[in-house]
C-alpha cells in the first residue's frame, strides 16, 4: 500500500488512521475556524492525523436558491487561515479556471463524485502534482476506479486517495458496499470511507431532517475501519441544525470525539493485519 504525504501527515503505507473532516462548505470564517480549533483539539489527544475540509463551493446543490459558499477566492483565504493553524486542508475543485488558483492554497485537490469521469479536469488536477482525492461517482463500480487511477498516473502524478461514498440504490437512496474497499485498495492507493455522504436522501432537502439518516454515520463509520480503510471522511459541524448545507447528513460536532476513539481502538486492531 502507498504512503501519500497530505502536508505533514501521512495516509496508507500501514500508517495509523486519519481523519478527513469538516463543515461541508464554508459558511463564514467563524464557522470554520471554531470547527477547526476543535478538530484539532481532539485529533491532537487521541494523535489521530487530521485533515481539514471545506468546500469554497458546491457546483452540485439541487437548486439554484440553496447557498453553494462563498466562492473561490473567499474561501481560499480562509482555508489559508486554518492552514496556518498546521492543518493540511482539502476542498472540492469542479472547474479547469479553478485548478491553479486552488493549488497554491490546497494540500488535496478533490475531484467531486459527480465529475469523476470528467477527463480534462481530472488531468489537469494530476499535473499540479498536489495529491487528488477521488470520490468515487455513485455510478461507478469500485473495479472501475482504474481508469481514473490511470488518467491520473498518465500526468505523473501518483498521489492519490480514492473515496468510497456509497452506490446509488434505487433513484434517491445509497448503499455502502464494504467491498469496494477492498476492492479499490487492489490499486495500491489508500481508501477513504466518507460516512456522511453515503447516509444522504438524494432528492430531498438536504438541510431537514428527511434528506438523510445520520444515524447510520457512527455504525458506518466503524464498519468501514474494520473493513480496513487508511481515512474516514465525516462531515461535521458544531450546530447541525443551522447548517446552510448538509444539515440532514452532517455529524454534531459534539459527538465526534467519542466516535473517533472507538474507530482508533478498531483501526488497531486492524491495522496490523490488513493486507498491503
Amino acid at each position: 500500500m502507498k504512503e501519500v504525504a497530505v502536508g505533514d501527515v501521512a495516509i496508507g503505507g500501514g500508517r495509523p488512521l486519519a481523519l478527513i473532516a469538516g463543515p461541508c462548505v464554508i459558511e463564514s470564517e467563524a464557522v470554520v475556524m471554531e470547527t477547526a480549533e476543535r478538530l484539532i483539539t481532539a485529533t491532537t489527544h487521541l494523535g489521530i492525523p487530521l485533515v481539514f475540509k471545506s468546500s469554497y463551493a458546491k457546483a452540485n446543490r439541487s437548486s439554484a436558491a440553496y447557498y453553494a459558499g462563498p466562492g473561490l477566492r473567499e474561501g481560499l483565504r480562509v482555508l489559508r487561515k486554518v492552514r496556518a493553524l498546521g492543518v493540511p486542508v482539502l476542498s472540492d475543485v469542479h472547474a479547469l479556471p479553478e485548478v491553479d488558483e486552488a493549488a497554491e492554497v490546497l494540500d488535496v485537490l478533490q475531484l467531486p463524485a459527480h465529475l469523476s469521469m470528467q477527463t480534462e479536469l481530472t488531468l489537469a488536477l494530476a499535473r499540479t502534482g498536489k495529491p487528488v482525492n477521488v470520490k468515487k461517482g455513485q455510478f461507478l463500480a469500485p473495479e472501475d476506479v482504474v481508469s481514473v487511477v490511470a488518467k491520473i498516473e498518465s500526468a505523473g502524478n501518483r498521489n492519490i486517495l480514492l473515496t468510497e461514498r456509497g452506490v446509488s440504490f434505487g433513484y434517491h437512496d445509497l448503499v455502502a458496499d464494504m467491498r469496494s474497499l477492498a476492492i479499490m485498495r487492489r490499486t495500491g492507493y489508500p481508501v477513504v470511507f466518507d460516512a456522511t455522504h453515503v447516509v444522504r436522501l438524494y432528492g430531498r432537502p438536504s438541510s431537514d431532517a428527511s434528506g438523510g439518516t445520520p444515524e447510520f454515520i457512527e455504525p458506518l463509520a466503524r464498519a468501514a475501519v474494520a473493513a480496513g480503510c487508511e481515512a474516514v471522511f465525516i462531515e461535521t459541524h458544531p450546530r447541525v441544525s443551522e447548517a446552510l448545507c448538509d444539515a440532514a447528513s452532517m455529524l454534531p460536532l459534539d459527538r465526534l470525539e467519542p466516535l473517533l476513539e472507538s474507530l482508533k481502538a478498531i483501526d488497531e486492531v486492524v491495522r496490523p493485519h490488513a493486507a498491503g
